[in-house]
């Protein structure tokens, strides 16, 4: 028995919903997998702060539909798609994809959507080669940590420049006043 005409609208509503919390989209193909395959995936993915969401290209289409930000993911609908949202990690949840992929053979990423833009399957997997949030945190926290040694070293080498300054004009006053004493007497 087909779906309603009320669970069309349900599924579409649910699928803006998913849209609108979402930062990186993408589209698979996956023909040939079974529900527990799909299960898999979906388990595999939910840790990682992304959704599979299987839905006739047409309620994709439908979903997207005046939204500026989405639009681009209908280059990608033909034959069978799976459509995974990632929320938060991206890298996390394509490099669980790829797991998935390797493990099953039988799913292929078509491309994906983040800020607007239609990305390529390289430029989805390029992703995975990003800093995840933690990592940036501790890099931003280390160069923080970093400033206030960076800023006493270079206070503390101020004054010790400048003794060694003053020291050596008494030095450079002797040698110069000999140099110019040797100069005259020759």
């Amino acid at each position: 028995m087909g779906r309603t005409l009320a669970d069309k609208k349900e599924l579409v509503a649910e699928i803006q919903a998913l849209l609108d919390d979402a930062q990186l989209a993408f589209v698979i193909d996956y023909k040939g997998l079974t529900v527990a395959e799909i299960s898999d995936l979906r388990n595999r993915l939910r840790p990682k702060g992304a959704e599979c969401k299987i839905a006739k290209n047409t309620l994709m289409r439908i979903a997207v539909d005046g939204n500026e930000n989405w639009q681009p993911i209908t280059e990608f609908l033909k034959d069978s798609s799976a459509f995974v949202l990632v929320k938060e990690d991206f890298g996390g949840a394509i490099k669980e994809y790829q797991a998935f992929q390797k493990d099953t053979k039988k799913t292929v990423l078509r491309g994906g959507v983040m800020e607007g833009q239609a990305l390529t399957e390289a430029q989805v997997k390029a992703i995975t080669e990003l800093p995840t949030k933690e990592q940036l945190m501790a890099r931003l926290a280390g160069a923080i940590k970093a400033m206030p040694t960076r800023i006493a070293v270079g206070i503390n080498a101020v004054p010790t420049k400048l003794a060694v300054g003053v020291k050596e004009v008494p030095a450079s006053l002797a040698r110069a006043i000999k140099a110019v004493s040797e100069k005259d007497a020759a």
